[in-house]
């Protein structure tokens, strides 16, 4: 048994939905996505919403089955019913076929509200999509921010142990004292702690990212090729056109129209169908029917009668809907206009901020490092200086790696936001 389950773990990481293998090493961007649009269980679960749907609009399209009827009477307990066949024996049958024919357009009504519905669920399946594209970008990032954060302190960590050695020559020639080099190790071993927790974080990152590509056995395989998008920002396009083709919009519009058409449906409730009904007769001789035998045909005609009620409470309830549906669309459109300014401003500060850092901040701080450890190391700085140097360097570059995430980000999510594409 337990030969068995070792088994199916180390047989896990190898199975795909298709059958193929996934290439999770040198992945792209794109190829994320690509990915994640095939294997997340999220998107893959919205898909059965569109199959549901379109099997809803299949029913409402139908029109109603007639009904058979086979019926005996006529029946005497004390005289029995005979010898012979089952038509010659002595009771009256009948076999009656009964169709109901609807009236007012209800069928038509009842299938444009499912169908707006379907289009609804795959507004909604590409609006997931769109979700699921920010989704991606956001943990591909979060995962190279963690990558280039664990190089950083690996390198500090580097240059901690260099400046001790130096140090401890620099003690040997009676420089600088004791206290100092005990500063250093103690920056030092704190650099090394950084490094364990940014190789945790790395690898927490690392499990995230699979996760939404639905690949969360093979996160071990997962290497990244894109580094960051380049500082530019263009806010031209218009931000109620994009908002109008949202895939979200779209989809509440869709259901204000599944609404309308329920509306009508209800109202047309009041237009009577009419059930049609033929049945054929047959009655042979007997003690009870000593009129002889013989066969007769009838029409039937069933109408409902509006006595108790004429559907007003349908009526109002589907009033009520419409109501909701157009409310819904004017709160969508606000959402998504809000989610659009946000994303721009969002992407703009971090643009200004990844600017000034390339531009500006990274340098000088460079600068400043390099200056301080060169001295430090030709006797003309102390220590506290160098390790103020140090850790402001660090500090920058963290910053810096900070900044062009959140620009990475947030442009990945202005991009969505502002995307009018809608795959089928």
């Amino acid at each position: 048994m337990n030969r068995y389950i070792i088994f199916l773990v180390l047989a896990f990481p190898l199975s795909s939905y298709a059958g193929q293998e996934v290439i999770l090493q040198k992945l792209s961007l794109e190829q994320a996505m690509l990915i994640a649009e095939e294997y997340n269980h999220d998107l893959r679960s919205s898909s059965f919403a569109v199959d549901s749907a379109n099997a809803a609009t299949e029913i409402a399209s139908v029109a109603p089955n007639p009904s058979l009827t086979v019926q005996t009477f006529n029946i005497n307990p004390g005289a029995g019913i005979g010898a012979g066949n089952l038509r010659s024996k002595t009771v009256d049958s009948a076999v009656r076929i009964d169709q109901l024919i609807e009236r007012g357009d209800k069928r038509e009504f009842r299938t444009q509200s499912a169908s707006s519905l379907e289009d609804a669920a795959r507004k909604d399946l590409s609006d997931a999509r769109r979700l699921l594209r920010v989704n991606v970008a956001q943990s591909y990032y979060d995962l190279l921010v963690a990558e280039e954060k664990l190089a950083v302190l690996r390198q500090t960590t580097g240059l901690y142990e260099n400046t001790v050695i130096a140090a401890q020559k620099r003690l040997k020639a009676g420089d600088i004292a004791n206290a100092d080099v005990a500063r250093l190790q103690v920056d030092a071993l704190r650099a090394k702690n950084d490094v364990v927790q940014a190789e945790a974080d790395w690898a927490n990152a690392r499990q995230a990212f699979a996760l939404v590509l639905g690949q969360a056995a093979n996160a071990a395989q997962i290497t990244l090729a894109d580094s960051w998008p380049t500082a530019q920002f263009d806010v031209a396009k218009p931000i109620k056109l994009s908002m109008e083709q949202r895939p979200d919009v779209l989809a509440a519009k869709l259901r204000l129209d599944a609404a309308l058409a329920g509306r009508q449906l209800a109202r047309a409730l009041r237009t009577r169908d009419v059930s049609v009904g033929v049945q054929y007769e047959h009655y042979p001789s007997s003690d009870a029917n000593p009129q002889g035998s013989g066969n007769s045909y009838g029409i039937a005609l069933q109408i409902p009668l509006f006595v108790r009620h004429q559907f007003d409470g349908e009526i109002r309830a589907a009033e009520s809907a419409v109501d909701a549906a157009r409310e819904n669309l004017e709160k969508t459109r606000d959402m998504a206009f809000g989610d659009l300014m946000n994303s721009w401003q969002n992407a703009r500060a971090s643009f200004d901020r990844v600017r000034v850092y390339n531009d500006e901040l990274l340098g000088v701080a460079k600068k400043s490092a390099d200056s301080a450890e060169f001295a430090f190391k030709h006797g003309a700085l102390g220590v506290m200086d160098v390790l103020d140097a140090r850790r402001i360097y660090r500090a920058t570059q963290l910053d810096a790696l900070a900044a062009r995430a959140d620009y990475a980000k947030s442009l990945a999510a202005w991009q969505a936001a502002t995307s009018e594409s809608d795959k089928p």
